[in-house]
């Protein structure tokens, strides 16, 4: 039904929803065939690297790292330190937790990382890539403990503007963890850790130089679900300015990532196809039936950031062009330059390294990077595996598609449970090209999108009045009609 993952469950408690999503949740599971339990042998290799990490020689833990995730979070892949120098620009120190530390080519968690391919979210059905004796724990940038990492440190100007990058195995330890609201209160406050406000200086600068260049970071609000007693409820959640400042400190890390594997002719990038020059026009048309303006001279990356996710009509485009940018992939290379080596919604290139917990990928795309800053060989193990990651991740990456979508579909049914013929307001944020009579509604309490088969034409960006037909939580399936 909807394109929007439930970032997290609030609330929960054991009542009868807590008891029919969990069930719902592993009918999903087995009909994908994934499983958040791991085989013996991963566990008893999980639990005996936790054990025995291998520690790097340099000691960084003098660094006041941070660390900003949503709240309760435990698989912490990142921890930051930033901070103004002497000319006014910018030193960032960025700890990437090193999975390599505890896993090796071959081994049973090596071999089960490349099945799954990346960790599943849904609602609080997690399925981890590495076991959560490592993802959660040993391996976690957890706040007071002395951690394996891959520091990145990378030097900018006044104006947000990277100079140089490097990277080297260190030991760290992390002196908080905040979440999403906290940092965000801290900053509004003027409050916390330095690192804080120089957040909140640097990631204006990168969203404008995100700007500049043409790249698009969409504002899609995300959903959050409480789960008590016979009950579900469903809201849309717009991400706060502290979370697009953190996205950016990733990106600025996975830039300098791909602009030193093209140099060293060797890596994997994370690729987006050009959009078709057709799809603009086609994008134009329908800003115009959705009554949105979008002059002649404004580029498309510009006109995406005037949409607000808090506006139905507005989310209804945000929708169409998410559409258009679908196609994420990875190409690998060893040797040779990709002939398309650009990440077309950034309007750069770009490597995914700052999430080896809970991607497999990052964790040869850093190897490939310690190699190239260390002037030493690209493990064979790295080169070996490079030219089959792209089918791995591929796979992976259809997988958490529908994990997320039907997860929510349930969660969807769920929160709709017990209100057939209930009317409800709404918005038509699709409508079929060849068939205006269907398309996809969304409603904004409850934060419910689903599709509609109407029997008249359906007015693109309208409001409408809905009467629920029936739910089925089992099969995940609501039924609207027009009124």
């Amino acid at each position: 039904m909807s394109s929007h993952p439930v970032v997290r469950v609030r609330a929960y408690d054991e009542g009868v929803s807590a008891r029919t999503l969990a069930a719902g949740v592993r009918e999903v599971q087995v009909e994908l065939g994934v499983d958040p339990e791991f085989p013996a042998a991963v566990l008893a290799a999980a639990r005996a690297a936790a054990a025995a990490p291998r520690m790097p020689e340099v000691d960084r833990t003098d660094l006041p790292l941070i660390t900003i995730d949503p709240a309760g979070s435990r698989d912490l892949d990142q921890a930051m330190h930033l901070e103004r120098t002497e000319d006014g620009g910018f030193l960032v120190h960025y700890a990437i937790a090193d999975v390599a530390a505890f896993v090796t080519a071959g081994d049973p968690l090596d071999a089960e990382a490349h099945r799954r391919g990346q960790t599943l979210y849904g609602a609080e059905a997690t399925v981890p890539l590495y076991p959560p004796v490592l993802s959660e724990g040993a391996a976690s940038l957890l706040p007071g403990e002395e951690r394996p990492a891959l520091l990145w440190t990378i030097r900018m100007t006044a104006d947000g503007e990277r100079v140089d990058a490097d990277l080297e195995r260190v030991r760290v330890r992390s002196r908080q963890q905040l979440s999403y609201e906290e940092a965000q209160a801290l900053v509004d406050a003027g409050a916390g850790p330095a690192t804080l406000a120089v957040l909140a200086d640097l990631g204006p600068l990168r969203l404008a130089r995100e700007a500049a260049r043409g790249g698009i970071s969409l504002p899609v609000p995300e959903q959050e679900v409480d789960v008590v007693g016979d009950r579900w409820r469903l809201e849309h959640r717009t991400r706060l300015p502290v979370e697009e400042w953190n996205a950016q400190v990733s990106l600025l890390t996975g830039f300098a990532a791909a602009a030193m594997m093209l140099y060293g002719e060797v890596g994997m990038l994370r690729t987006l196809p050009a959009r078709d020059p057709g799809e603009e026009q086609r994008l134009r048309r329908g800003a115009r039936a959705l009554g949105l303006d979008w002059p002649a001279e404004m580029l498309f990356a510009d006109f995406v950031r005037t949409l607000d996710p808090d506006e139905p009509r507005h989310v209804a485009m945000l929708l169409d062009v998410t559409r258009v940018l679908r196609g994420a992939g990875y190409v690998t290379f060893d040797g040779d330059v990709p002939p398309y080596a650009r990440h077309a919604g950034l309007a750069t290139e770009y490597a995914h390294v700052t999430a080896p917990l809970r991607r497999l990928g990052d964790r040869y795309a850093l190897e490939v990077c310690l190699a190239l800053c260390s002037g030493g060989d690209v493990p064979t193990w790295v080169r070996t595996a490079l030219p089959g990651l792209p089918a791995t991740l591929a796979a992976s990456g259809r997988r958490a598609v529908a994990y997320e979508r039907a997860v929510l579909d349930l969660v969807e049914a769920g929160v709709l449970a017990g209100a057939v013929g209930e009317q409800f307001d709404a918005f038509v944020v699709d409508r079929d090209d060849d068939d205006h009579t269907r398309g996809q509604v969304v409603i904004s309490s409850p934060a419910v999108e689903a599709p509609l088969v109407a029997d008249r034409e359906l007015p693109l960006g309208g409001q409408v009045r809905l009467r629920l037909e029936e739910v089925d939580v089992a099969e995940r399936r609501v039924r609207f009609s027009l009124v």
